[in-house]
């Protein structure tokens, strides 16, 4: 089957240009929340069930690699499984905007924070007039 693609995301300065996401029977999209300062895009991603030792985040060629696996509980002894373990997926491609090599990333009761600092050619400057 064929991957999803969703459309472009809009933003402000085109930091994050679009976004994609793997075969919906396999991947969750995670859902996202993306805040922009003057120094700093700040990206949430809603990863319940997901642990440090199963998060996988990289960048490579401008594009931004979230994927999260939740462990699955021992089988033994079960009376009743409602609870399926899902995986997480989603991409973004980033723009030159974005410093890639100074990423952080932050796991705290499931949400995911990621700082995307912004090039010094990104963020907004003052110009000084001078008068001759």
């Amino acid at each position: 089957m064929a991957e999803k693609t969703v459309p472009e995301i809009k933003e402000e300065k085109n930091i994050v240009k679009r976004e994609v996401t793997r075969h919906p029977e396999y991947f969750a999209t995670p859902l996202v929340d993306i805040y922009e300062t003057e120094n700093t895009l700040t990206l949430l991603a809603d990863l319940p069930g997901v642990d440090k030792n199963g998060l996988r985040i990289s960048v490579e060629d401008g594009l931004l690699t979230i994927e999260g696996k939740v462990t699955a509980h021992p089988q033994e002894n079960i009376l009743l499984q409602e609870f399926e373990p899902i995986n997480f997926f989603r991409q973004f491609e980033l723009s030159e905007s974005v410093t890639q090599e100074k990423i952080s990333a932050e796991l705290k009761y499931g949400v995911l924070t990621l700082r995307l600092p912004k090039a010094e050619a990104a963020k907004p400057r003052q110009i000084e007039v001078t008068v001759s």
